[in-house]
């Protein structure tokens, strides 16, 4: 009975590594256009500059207010809406700009539509994945969190051979294609079981007794630097090695934000297929 019930969640694991794909796809398209978008519309570099800034910070506050309405509305309804704001948001960034007199107040409004599902996914697939019936917990949190770098090296590799071949000014059409991957992901969360992520027999903790934790405390401020520190390299390692290296854009891409999301990749998917040999 367990092994055909393990078997169901299949489906819910595989969605679970494809919504860190969809969270790749939202942290880092842009960024690969920042140049691109800079000389189509004259934006200056300080405005640029704010996209990465609201992306992040609006993903930061629904981290934190998604304790005040995700236990109300269901796990099921705020992890199929946050993919729809994503995809709505990716459409959005292709159309926005262009009929607005400024087309900066249509990219910045698209960022913060799909930054919403964004904030959503990070909080909800890791317990999502949590509640699956796997046999080594530790083993299947890695490799997802693995999925996100892999779906951060797609979105590199796919983007770079889409300019190659079809060049930079149909952007557009490629931001609407990676909007079908949150389409298709929703979908599959509408169908997918999905366990309590809290036992009956236990409670969560309150937000006051987590804002008064110290533990918790001291882990927010580390997220919040190693989530900074990675968004930099991986941002904008691209637009530095096009403008201060004076390589083409598409050997920025490759040597930049691609090689690092590699090596990222290698750790976490060593310790997913070999860290339950590891002694803790």
């Amino acid at each position: 009975m367990f092994n055909r019930l393990k078997r169901n969640y299949n489906a819910t694991v595989a969605a679970c590594f494809t919504g860190y794909v969809v969270q790749a796809v939202i942290n880092n398209f842009i960024p690969l256009l920042f140049i691109t978008i800079q000389d189509a519309f004259s934006i200056s570099l300080t405005k640029i500059t704010m996209l990465v800034t609201a992306n992040f910070a609006v993903q930061l506050v629904i981290d934190m207010m998604s304790a005040l309405f995700v236990d109300k509305i269901g796990y099921r309804i705020s992890i199929v809406s946050a993919h729809i704001f994503a995809a709505l948001g990716l459409v959005m960034l292709a159309v926005l700009p262009y009929p607005m007199s400024d087309p900066y107040l249509g990219i910045l409004i698209s960022v913060i539509i799909y930054a919403v599902g964004g904030g959503i996914i990070e909080v909800l697939i890791s317990p999502i994945m949590e509640s699956c019936p796997t046999d080594n917990k530790e083993k299947a949190m890695s490799l997802l969190h693995s999925f996100y770098c892999w779906g951060q090296v797609g979105v590199i590799l796919f983007s770079t051979l889409f300019f190659k071949v079809w060049g930079l000014n149909n952007w557009r059409i490629l931001s609407c294609l990676w909007a079908f991957i949150p389409v298709i992901n929703g979908i599959a969360f509408c169908i997918t079981p999905i366990n309590n992520i809290i036992p009956e027999d236990k409670t969560g903790l309150s937000i006051k007794q987590l804002v008064t934790n110290r533990a918790f405390l001291i882990f927010i401020v580390i997220m919040l630097c190693s989530g900074a520190s990675e968004m930099t390299v991986s941002q904008w390692s691209s637009m530095f090695a096009e403008r201060g290296l004076g390589i083409s854009k598409a050997a920025g891409d490759l040597a930049g934000p691609m090689a690092f999301t590699v090596l990222m990749d290698v750790s976490r998917a060593f310790y997913g297929k070999w860290g339950g040999e590891i002694e803790p």
